[in-house]
């Protein structure tokens, strides 16, 4: 646990674009939401190292929302039961069950189409918030935070020497 938030923290100190940790979030968020084994995924892991997406926030985030998908699931099951028996749809998800291509992607699975629907819905204002925080963390918080007392007292826990051993500090 305390690894898990001292890499945090260093992911959020770190000389990284906001965006590119926004990015990263939002790609792990999508990842551990959803079914691991789906084409999506591995699109998603292809663009995450295709582009300049902060890794470590990835990971993180794809651990930490891998166990919230657990809780989540019954909601996105039905999600994706709703959206595969909407007579509305009927014909997009027939011609698309038709075709190879399309089948691959387990889309007719109702986990699958609705935790991505979810993932993906909610993975757009992420990207927008969770960059919002990490400026105004960085420009606001963090030159408060190192004069602090309580950042005094931080540096001589176990937490701050965990953290120095994950960030390479002295």
């Amino acid at each position: 646990m305390l690894d898990t938030i001292a890499k945090l923290i260093k992911v959020l100190n770190a000389e990284v674009s906001p965006s590119q940790i926004s990015l990263g979030f939002a790609a792990g968020f999508i990842v551990g939401l959803t079914p691991l084994w789906s084409l999506h995924n591995l699109l998603l892991l292809f663009l995450v190292f295709l582009f300049r997406v902060n890794f470590s926030a990835f990971l993180l985030s794809w651990a930490f929302f891998s166990g919230i998908a657990y809780l989540a699931d019954p909601a996105m099951e039905q999600l994706g039961a709703t959206l595969l028996s909407s007579p509305e749809l009927k014909s997009i998800w027939t011609g698309m069950y038709n075709q190879p291509v399309w089948r691959i992607t387990h889309f007719n699975n109702t986990l699958t189409l609705g935790s991505l629907v979810c993932a993906v819905v909610i993975a757009v204002p992420m990207v927008f918030v969770s960059n919002f925080l990490i400026r105004n963390y960085r420009q606001h918080i963090l030159g408060w935070v190192a004069k602090s007392k309580l950042s005094q007292l931080l540096k001589a826990s176990r937490l701050y020497r965990t953290y120095n051993a994950v960030s390479g500090g002295d």
